[in-house]
């Protein structure tokens, strides 16, 4: 019981933070650019709790926390509004009234205030609690790599690769991906000794580009935890949010091509559950954790699907290079289109996490 109880508030505080943080970023960014705002919903449902602050905004706390929404004033297009609507509309304050790169600034602030998040977080960790460094400490050696050919043993320890000195693992795997064919020297550390070695930098073909690689199977036991400056963990966090990212965005690709299974695509459920086994590691640990959901959740709204910031983004480039707005008729397609799609891979994504929970399986046993 204890356990389920920390999966759900782990579960609501880390959605909460993420939708909110999302959320404020249409809401300061529809402020900026001079349009008022009706509703600032975290959660939904009838309110459990509302209040409208001084300049006219209701906020809203709601029981269901799989979301939230912000609500500009205007948002709907003339040709739809009630002429109710049109008479509440306050002259210069609508969303639809607004030059497109203005709305565009409102629509793509909620994305980049996860990424702004995600760095904060980030940075935050790594200058409390410390940055996890795996140290480059050989645990084994692939055969016949650039690593066997220079003479590396198990147990050395890599002081130095180039001109690139103390290195941590992820850094050393970084320096070797970025520089196939490279002729260099490595240092390492072997009983007590610097030893100098002469390597060239293998190279291996993924996706048409050429990936360099050294050859060797770095220990996770060596891990070393060091608090950072407040600059250099900055440095650290966007340099942790980018690698996030882009490996996210390979990741997805990989499952479209079939490289990696479909199976490994996560709902909320999911997102629950490891809410709650991460929160008990440890609050930084969560932090992390909520980090990476927020980077995952600023990318998957960039994508140009309809429904999402990405699809609203994609008509607001067509307005400006053609200089009128997408045909209603085809708005209307495509957002149906898009909610499909959204739907689909809710119930996808569910799917996957019962199935890993393995209550399928438990009821279909149960049914015969």
């Amino acid at each position: 019981m204890h356990a389920f109880i920390v999966t759900i508030i782990s579960f609501i505080f880390v959605l909460g933070v993420l939708v909110f943080i999302h959320e404020l970023g249409h809401y300061l960014a529809a402020r900026w650019r001079g349009v008022h705002v009706d509703v600032f919903s975290i959660g939904f449902g009838k309110p459990l709790y509302k209040w409208r602050d001084k300049v006219g905004t209701e906020w809203r706390l709601c029981p269901i926390p799989l979301g939230g929404y912000v609500k500009p004033h205007g948002f709907e297009d003339p040709e739809d509004a009630t002429d109710e609507q049109k008479a509440n509309w306050i002259p210069g304050k609508t969303f639809h009234a607004k030059p497109v790169l203005d709305r565009s600034i409102v629509i793509f602030a909620g994305p980049f205030f996860n990424f702004v998040l995600a760095v904060i977080l980030f940075a935050g960790v790594f200058a409390i609690s410390g940055k996890p460094f795996i140290k480059p400490v050989v645990e084994n050696i692939v055969p016949n790599s650039a690593a066997s050919q220079a003479g590396m043993k198990p147990h050395d320890i890599i002081i130095q690769i180039d001109k690139y000195k103390n290195p941590d693992a992820q850094s050393l795997a970084l320096f070797a991906k970025k520089h196939p064919g490279m002729t260099t020297t490595v240092i390492v550390k072997r009983e007590g000794k610097e030893v100098s070695l002469p390597i060239i930098i293998s190279s291996k073909l993924i996706d048409h580009k050429s990936i360099g690689q050294l050859g060797i199977v770095m220990g996770r036991i060596f891990v070393e935890k060091h608090r950072l400056s407040i600059e250099d963990s900055v440095v650290y966090a966007f340099r942790e949010t980018w690698n996030i990212t882009a490996d996210t965005v390979i990741g997805l690709g990989q499952m479209v091509t079939r490289q990696r299974s479909l199976s490994e695509l996560g709902g909320p459920i999911k997102i629950a559950q490891i809410s709650g086994q991460v929160a008990e590691k440890g609050f930084d640990q969560l932090i992390l954790m909520m980090a990476v959901l927020s980077i995952n959740l600023g990318l998957i709204n960039l994508f140009p699907i309809p429904m999402l910031d990405g699809g609203r983004l994609l008509f607001y480039v067509i307005e400006a290079v053609y200089r009128k707005p997408v045909h209603k008729k085809i708005q209307a397609w495509a957002f149906q289109i898009g909610f499909g799609l959204i739907l689909l891979l809710f119930l996808f994504s569910t799917y996957n996490d019962i199935s890993q929970l393995g209550l399928i399986s438990w009821f279909t046993s149960h049914s015969k």
